[in-house]
């Protein structure tokens, strides 16, 4: 990938905050979604929301409808792992619908748990390995859409949805071939130590950890409601950064023993030498979330995974254009290697 931001829009920060904000996401209107909720095995639910096309699906926008139109014969559907805090409405998810728009494929992007805009109701949330979560979306809908008469499945996570999604290719092996055709991540921090530390530190502290505890303490304030004495209420107010939030809430509530367990457990990179399938692994060197020393190297993976590292992009940004710029950088150059990279035949 030989991304190059544009002259307007220097450094890493920048080109982090002002795609997310500003830039435009779509060509035209935003993308159409219909949801459908699924009951999880342990009795919770997520929800997953499935782009309308206007040529084959005519439901209104606000259908509620259970089943989302049927796959065309071949037509290959891309899965969208959203980030922290993320969902169907982040820029990047609505930059990818519109690339699948474009180019005639299904779009569906599972909600982690908490994430839809509806509290779940067991006592768990999600985390930046759930790759046993990912397994089970993965395969449902493959089932389907292979019962469809469809085509492809791929797999894109950005951020911590690509750790997750990258944890289970690894975890996965050549198994993953029966559920996905290729998987790619972009921005994610697969390195969770060096990230989680990054950005606990100077502006990232003060600009992106408030902002997803903004969100994250009072849903999990709100968990406690639901489930009283999971954790101390006192100590999460008092939590300052995402490595004291994870060791109040995340680590204890999905098994580990505390914030350093799970960083290193969860962790993809050292999962990826062991990924079967084609595999993309985008992150810009600018990434103010991910340090460049803490990207994989070429000997530090499998031969099927492929490392893109542009010296630009910041964290899920890679605006290009005249400003206020388009956020396409990305769904074009990685939606394109993908459906590039699908085995053919399918073994």
């Amino acid at each position: 990938m030989n991304y190059v931001a544009p002259w307007w829009l220097p450094g890493g920060n920048l080109q982090t905050i002002w795609p997310a904000l500003y830039a435009r996401r779509v060509a035209g209107e935003p993308p159409r979604y219909r949801r459908e909720r699924w009951d999880t095995p342990d009795g919770d639910f997520i929800d997953v929301d499935f782009l309308v096309s206007e040529t084959f699906d005519k439901a209104p926008a606000d259908s509620t409808s259970p089943l989302p139109a049927a796959a065309r014969p071949g037509q290959p559907l891309l899965v969208l792992f959203h980030g922290l805090e993320g969902s169907s409405r982040s820029h990047y998810a609505e930059a990818f619908a519109d690339w699948c728009a474009r180019q005639g494929l299904a779009f569906a992007v599972p909600h982690f748990r908490g994430c839809s805009g509806e509290l779940n109701h067991a006592p768990r949330a999600y985390h930046s390995g759930d790759f046993e979560e990912i397994d089970w979306i993965l395969r449902r809908l493959r089932a389907r859409h292979t019962t469809e008469g469809g085509g492809p499945l791929l797999a894109v996570g950005v951020s911590l949805g690509g750790n997750a999604l990258m944890r289970w290719a690894g975890e996965m092996g050549r198994a993953a071939r029966d559920v996905a055709d290729a998987v790619a991540s972009v921005s994610s921090p697969i390195d969770l130590a060096a990230g989680g530390h990054a950005i606990g530190r100077g502006f990232n502290r003060l600009v992106y950890t408030r902002m997803f505890l903004k969100s994250m303490k009072p849903k999990a304030l709100a968990k406690l409601a639901q489930h009283p004495g999971l954790f101390d209420r006192d100590a999460m107010l008092a939590a300052r950064d995402l490595y004291e939030f994870d060791n109040l809430f995340t680590a204890p509530l999905h098994g580990f023993r505390n914030t350093e367990d799970y960083w290193a457990r969860a962790s993809a990179k050292p999962h990826l030498p062991r990924i079967r399938i084609p595999a993309l692994v985008v992150n810009a060197r600018n990434d103010p979330f991910v340090p460049a020393w803490s990207l994989p190297r070429r000997n530090e993976v499998g031969s099927h995974v492929t490392l893109w590292q542009p010296a630009h992009g910041g964290h899920v940004g890679f605006a290009q254009g005249r400003a206020p710029g388009h956020v396409q950088a990305i769904p074009d150059a990685v939606g394109s290697w993908l459906l590039g990279n699908v085995p053919s035949p399918r073994q």
